[in-house]
């Protein structure tokens, strides 16, 4: 109902009150309730209510008090949470009265509580004091004028509705109250013939209004899109079909108000849907960011959740930078998606959703986020809004979501025009409105800044435990180590901890351990735990995927051998507590894994954030990139303004800025004054400085190494060649290499068969103890017996078995070899795919022109004339036919041509025949003929296609220039008296001029037992005379080849060439063949290749597809590439051995199968499983930090020395450290489970490390 405003006469005998409902859900309680406060005495005058806000509003006698409306409304069933009457001073008053109900409702306290707190600050309070005496709505809102449709909560109150609902409850009250004229809120709605009316309202008095207005029209199936605006009595309704308006106006007007069209135009920026395209057929690529991965076990679970749907094309996990890449079908899957990994037991944050295979249009227009901080009421976003559509109208338009106080994003669409309409005016006006505003560009975090946050509050979480764990260790380590172990047995204060105390046989020393195990076990192996209960139950959650055997044999990871293990050790230690309570007090030590449990935490938290510190390290290839940008800008002044600095998120295409000595362009630019020398090497890897003229691009992240220069920007911030390599690298970092799906398959399995293992192992010591098989004397006679014995040997299975080598093998070496790569200047788009190709390359195929020559202006070096039109005719015509080609030899013929003769001839028709010439016909050049002349330029295959006479002569001198590694072109035209006979007029001699660097590179490549073939368009004799110059053999040079036929080449040299490597080649009989081309004019042929290689693509890299985009033109790069991508799966082979022998070795060695040997002192060798939890961590950290060093670092001739000798030395420590020998039965120590370090370990001889090489740095 509308709530009619008070009058003046009522005075205080009419009260406004308004109740705030928790469990107000749909219009039967709205029933309910007006049948509950009709009971009141007197009736209340006026009720209205709104679903949306949980809130009631009763304009009602004084005579009525609050209890009475809480009695009411509490007898009805309904949650009150809280209730407010205006008052003379205009502060809402909260009454204090709750219903049992409430008060033992927990989750609307902690909601209640948690409100009040944010509001009853201090500072809060003040600025909401200054923004109420600056704003005229709030201060009438809250006042006595004229009564309040409704009393709002203010400082010190709580709200009715949980946090998510109340930031749900302001995006639609702002939605409904912020959409003024003149501007277009633009919706994701489509198709042909849309149309906006705009209607003027009369008769809504509240949110209730809106909403009621807002639903009955958004329930047509035909409208898009319902914008009601309460404030200016409007509406806006986006709808298909002109001839729907009159029923627009009609359901309006049904709904109770009274409404006039106001206008009704097309909307010309509507989206068209094509009708080739069906709907939710659309491919996209989706990155999300993941929560909560481990190991490869994690990757293995997030990829298995998602790829089981049918829609699904290719799921990447990659478990350095915590994310996920899935190409998909159909945008509406979104969701799914994210609710599969969330059911996996991860957290998901969508972070980019791109269309595949879609011609983006080209559009000056841009959007942008504001950020609007200083807002305090829900009237601000409807003064901006419309203090902006009173300054530039329809120039900007507003897209959703609206703005509101609760997120302050106003989110924007405007065409900017420097220097008159840019983002700076639109956020100055912000300013202007009020100087409380504080308006800035808002940018979402990038997945590199997601996963920094992940890694930073992982760290932050394993930091918290193991300072708990350490801090009980030390008593753990006194009391179990040094008391029972170093102390003598007749210390008093020993003796004292061995009594036993209030049950049976335990000693007071079992209960301190006890107690100080509990709460690691508790609260600092919680998350091992919790992660393992979350991958069980989304395993065996009802509607799970998972096929039911499969529930058997693939399951788990890294989380839950480490709680296993924990928990094995906690409960057979209570287990093992209560048998010795049972016993008589025997002055015996009754034996325990309680301080096992809390040196084994603490070992694998050890682990566990060295090992996330060191992969928080590893993906810092793209931050690094994107620290090249600066943050401001100097802005040159126009028409006498001077210069200012602003932040380069203001800047739009076409500003000018200065770029002084030793800075950054902020984007890429021209010169538009003076002259500098820049330094790429940030981007490219030449160290050499670069000259820059005006005219000359510049980009960001170069570094001005002259004087100041003015550069005027043509591209903003997502499309300059910077933010095109950080995308091309973050790309490659998120396609996996094959190699990887090995380590897939193996971490899959490798939780069960190490529980197998565990249990299998604890079966076979326990069946040879109890049967008698093996002596008593190895175990300890207060050890609790064989089940508690055996257990050792099983608890350091579980946590000396790790998978994350397995998993990190490949990911931390990809993830350093692709951000190394792009220091020097190469793009890893192939990601790990390219790496593990390149690594194993037999053969190299270069395109001859633009990749072994320069390319870039070849020159006419020679010509001659022949008997026919004249010099002039003939140079005339071949500068009229190769003008419309834009093939470098035309280009350069078109320069010399139009150099030497100034004559016009008029070209009737043309035709190009690719890979051969032109064909064009003219107007005859004389009066005496009226016949059209017939032209021909191009090869010496063209010329005789159409049986052109080429001259002893002529020949001799074409093969000359052949030999000399010159193109040749020959121009023939029309004899006069047959159109189909064709007599050679000129022949030119065109010289593309070799790179320095190409012979040197194909010696390098020869050298390291690669074969190289060239293919080129050009003649036999210059495409062999290039390849001797460069150092290919004459039996590797393929010419004559058409574009189109280049792909067909590369076939039939993958068919046709063996591999000589067997070893790594993944079954491979034929050799693996690369590419080398400009990127664009070669695609069939890159796209054909097993590598790809683009070569100076310039600020291009993101039009090619190839594998690895080089953005210099130096093929000293290959060189390069094929080096690192070597050394980067050496380190992924050595990794992966690394992580193999170590769970091949380390495992049976912690089952036991060494514990037979006897050494010098009658002690037994075993694994103990608190050393096998440092093993663990150990293992995992060197895997991780041994890759950085060893990828980074590749250039350096110390490495191979520092692999040699500091790595074995290493494990050489470590075995001696973590192989606990056992002690001789004989010998009594009290502690035998836990054993102090060896003494031999110790002392024994080493032989010492040799010196470390000197650093070439």
């Amino acid at each position: 109902m509308a709530l009619p405003s008070p009058t003046s006469t009522q005075g205080r005998a009419s009260i406004t009150t308004t109740v705030f409902i928790s469990n107000l859900h749909c219009p039967s309680c709205i029933v309910s309730i007006q049948g509950a406060l009709s009971a009141l005495h007197p009736p209340p005058e006026v009720v209205s209510h709104s679903i949306v806000s949980h809130e009631v509003i009763l304009r009602h006698s004084a005579q009525v008090s609050v209890d009475a409306i809480l009695d009411a409304l509490e007898l009805a069933g309904f949650e009150v949470h809280s209730i407010f009457q205006d008052s003379e001073i205009g502060i809402g008053v909260e009454s204090e009265r709750r219903s049992p109900e409430w008060q033992n409702s927990l989750e609307q306290a902690v909601n209640r509580w948690r409100h009040s707190r944010g509001h009853a600050r201090e500072d809060d309070m003040q600025k909401r004091k200054r923004h109420v005496e600056q704003c005229a709505l709030c201060r009438i809102e809250e006042g006595d004028v004229g009564g309040s449709v409704k009393v709002r909560q203010e400082s010190g109150s709580s709200a009715a509705l949980t946090e998510k609902e109340e930031i749900k409850r302001e995006e639609d009250v702002g939605e409904v109250e912020m959409k003024g004229d003149g501007f277009v809120f633009v919706d994701d709605g489509a198709g042909d013939g849309l149309w906006r009316a705009t209607l003027a309202i009369s008769g809504m008095t509240c949110a209730s209004c809106v909403a009621s207005i807002s639903r009955v029209v958004g329930e047509l199936g035909w409208v898009r899109s319902v914008d009601v605006n309460l404030l200016t009595a409007s509406g806006s309704v986006v709808f298909e079909g002109k001839h729907h308006a009159a029923e627009v106006v009609e359901v309006v007007e049904d709904a109770g108000f009274e409404v006039t069209l106001q206008s009704l135009v097309e909307v010309a920026k509507a989206p068209v849907k094509k009708s080739a395209t069906v709907p939710g057929a659309e491919r996209w690529k989706a990155t999300y960011s993941i929560e909560g991965m481990t190991c490869s076990s994690c990757v293995g679970n997030v990829t298995d959740a998602v790829k089981g749907y049918t829609w699904i094309e290719h799921v990447d996990v990659n478990l350095v930078s915590n994310s996920a890449t899935v190409t998909f079908t159909g945008k509406d899957h979104l969701a799914e998606i994210q609710e599969a990994i969330e059911d996996s037991g991860y957290g998901a944050t969508l972070d980019t959703i791109l269309p595949i295979d879609q011609q983006q249009e080209v559009a000056q227009e841009r959007s942008m986020a504001i950020r609007i901080e200083g807002m305090f009421c829900h009237h601000c976003p409807p003064r901006i809004i419309a203090a902006l559509n009173e300054i530039y109208g329809d120039k900007i338009e507003c897209e959703k979501p609206p703005l509101n106080e609760k997120t302050g994003l106003l989110r924007i669409k405007y065409l900017p025009s420097p220097p008159d309409f840019t983002i700076r005016h639109i956020v100055d006006s912000i300013s202007a409105i009020d100087a409380i505003f504080k308006p800035s560009i808002y940018h979402p975090p990038t997945l590199e800044e997601r996963a920094h946050d992940m890694h930073a509050r992982e760290r932050r979480r394993i930091l918290f435990r193991l300072v708990l764990s350490f801090t009980i260790a030390i008593p753990t380590f006194i009391l179990g180590i040094v008391y029972m172990s170093l102390v003598p047995a007749s210390n008093r204060q020993r003796r004292y901890l061995m009594e036993p105390m209030w049950a049976g046989n335990i000693p007071r020393i079992q209960w301190a351990l006890f107690f100080l195990s509990t709460p690691v076990y508790l609260f600092a192996a919680d998350t091992f735990h919790v992660r393992a209960l979350k991958e069980l139950r989304a395993m065996w959650r009802p509607g799970s995927r998972t096929p039911f055997f499969q529930r058997f044999y693939r399951f788990g990871s890294m989380n839950m051998l480490m709680s296993l293990g924990t928990t094995i050790a906690y409960f057979a230690s209570i287990v093992e507590l209560i048998r010795a309570g049972l016993k008589k007090s025997t002055g015996s030590l009754s034996d325990s894994y309680f301080d096992s449990v809390v040196f084994l935490t603490m070992f694998l938290l050890i682990g566990r954030f060295l090992e996330a510190y060191s992969k928080a390290k590893t993906g810092d290839a793209v931050t690094s990139l994107g620290k090249l940008r600066p943050d401001e800008a100097i802005l040159v002044g126009v028409s006498g303004t001077g210069d200012r600095k602003i932040s380069v998120d203001l800047l739009e295409i076409g500003d000018v800025v200065r770029v002084p000595h030793g800075t950054s362009p902020p984007f890429d630019g021209l010169i538009a004054a003076g002259s500098a020398k820049f330094d790429e090497s940030s981007l490219t890897g030449e160290a050499r400085l670069v000259n820059k003229e005006p005219g000359d691009t510049v980009f960001s992240g170069t570094i001005n190494k002259g004087g100041a220069i003015t550069v005027q920007i043509n591209t903003v911030s997502g499309t300059s060649m910077l933010d095109q390599i950080i995308n091309v690298v973050r790309e490659g970092q998120a396609r996996r290499a094959p190699v990887e799906r090995v380590a897939d398959v193996i971490t899959s399995h490798f939780v069960p068969f190490v529980v197998l293992v565990a249990i299998v192992t604890w079966v076979i010591w326990l069946s040879l103890g109890l049967t008698g098989t093996i002596p008593d004397d190895w175990r300890d006679k207060d050890s609790g017996g064989w089940e508690l014995w055996s257990l050792r040997f099983a608890i350091a299975v579980f946590v000396v078995a790790c998978p994350c080598g397995i998993g990190l093998a490949a990911p931390t070496a990809l993830f350093v070899g692709g951000g190394l790569a792009a220091k020097h200047g190469i793009l890893v788009k192939g990601g790990g795919e390219a790496f593990q190709e390149a690594s194993s390359l037999d053969c190299i195929v270069f395109d001859k022109t633009g990749t072994l020559t320069q390319g870039g202006d070849p020159e006419v070096t020679d010509y001659e004339i022949i008997d026919g039109q004249g010099e002039g005719v003939a140079l005339g015509m071949a500068t009229k036919l190769e003008e419309s080609s834009t093939h470098p030899i035309a280009k350069s013929l078109v320069a010399f041509c139009a150099s030497k003769v100034n004559s016009e001839s008029t070209l009737i028709s043309i035709d190009e025949i690719p890979g051969k010439g032109l064909k064009g016909v003219f107007k005859p050049t004389s009066e005496t003929t009226t016949a059209p002349i017939t032209a021909l330029i191009g090869n010496e295959t063209f010329m005789v296609d159409h049986g052109v006479v080429i001259p002893a002569s002529t020949s001799t001198t074409l093969n000359k220039w052949k030999s000399e590694g010159k193109s040749v072109a020959l121009f023939a035209i029309s004899s006069t008296t047959s159109s189909a006979d064709f007599i050679l007029s000129a022949t030119f001699a065109i010289s593309d001029p070799l790179r320095p660097e190409a012979a040197s590179t194909i010696s390098s490549l020869h050298a390291s037992g690669i074969d190289v073939w060239m293919l080129s368009g050009d003649n036999e004799t210059t495409a062999r005379a290039v390849g001797a110059s460069v150092g290919i053999p004459s039996d590797h040079v393929i010419a004559g080849v058409l574009p189109s036929q280049k792909a067909e080449k590369i076939k039939y040299l993958q068919r046709t060439l063996p591999s000589p490597r067997k070893f790594g080649s993944r079954g491979k009989a034929r050799a693996t063949v690369a590419m080398v081309g400009d990127g664009i004019n070669d695609a069939p042929a890159l796209a054909t290749a097993d590598v790809s290689i683009a070569i100076g693509s310039g600020s291009d890299v993101a039009v090619s597809s190839a594998s690895f985009v080089l953005i210099t033109s130096d093929l000293r790069s290959i060189t390069t590439l094929i080096r690192l991508s070597k050394k980067v799966f050496r380190r992924v082979k050595f990794n992966f051995g690394w992580a193999l022998v170590y769970n091949l070795i380390a495992m049976p060695v912690a089952a036991g199968a060494l514990f037979a040997v006897r050494t010098g002192g009658g002690g037994h060798v075993r694994l103990d499983p608190v050393w096998a939890s440092l093993a663990m961590a150990m293992s995992s950290l060197l895997d991780a930090r041994s890759t950085s060093f060893s990828v980074s670092n590749f250039t350096y001739r110390t490495l191979s020395t520092v692999s040699v000798f500091l790595f074995p030395n290493i494990l050489q420590i470590l075995t001696n450290t973590i192989i606990t020998v056992s002690p001789n039965p004989s010998q009594t120590l009290p502690n035998t489970r836990f054993p102090a370090l060896p003494t031999t370990a110790l002392t024994s001889p080493q032989a010492p490390l040799p010196p470390f090489p000197a650093s070439n740095q």
